[in-house]
């Protein structure tokens, strides 16, 4: 079991309805439209949300003096819709090979692989949400690009 400081936890509730917000991690265009830290660009290959099903996407960001693009695979392991969605996510390259994180300019020790559970509880017009990233220490660069995520997501529930 992990301890607080390997794991990104936010709590956040949304004012949508489950089935809105599952969509939004589970279909790929909503998908890409919030995810990532502000000023990210995310291309989805593959997000086939079923047990065994498999994800591939992308993230680019301008850098002052270039574009940098960071592509990650991974694996659903548990998808009971609209509630609950585990999967894992590894650093990888274009074509889907898992790379080392130490490769991509990641600290020592960090996974290569990591795990990313959402729980959703429904309570009518409201969403509760719990992310939970396994891997990711809560004081990281990660942890921050979950919350700027987190912050997309609501604004585009909102505008939905």
């Amino acid at each position: 079991m992990a301890t607080e400081c390997e794991w990104v936890r936010i709590e956040r509730q949304f004012n949508a309805p489950i089935e809105v917000v599952w969509r939004m991690w589970t279909e790929p265009t909503l998908f890409a439209s919030w995810y990532g830290p502000n000023g990210a660009r995310v291309e989805v290959r593959v997000m086939d949300a079923v047990v065994g099903g498999q994800r591939h996407f992308s993230m680019s960001m301008e850098m002052p003096d270039r574009t940098m693009t960071m592509w990650f695979v991974g694996e659903y392991l548990k998808v009971e819709q609209p509630r609950q969605l585990v999967y894992t996510e590894s650093l990888s390259n274009e074509q889907g090979d898992v790379l080392s994180p130490q490769s991509m300019g990641m600290p020592d020790g960090h996974p290569e692989t990591t795990e990313i559970i959402v729980e959703l509880d429904d309570s009518g017009a409201a969403t509760q949400m719990t992310l939970t990233h396994v891997g990711v220490p809560a004081d990281s660069g990660g942890a921050g690009g979950w919350q700027q995520a987190i912050e997309k997501l609501a604004a585009r529930l909102a505008d939905s």
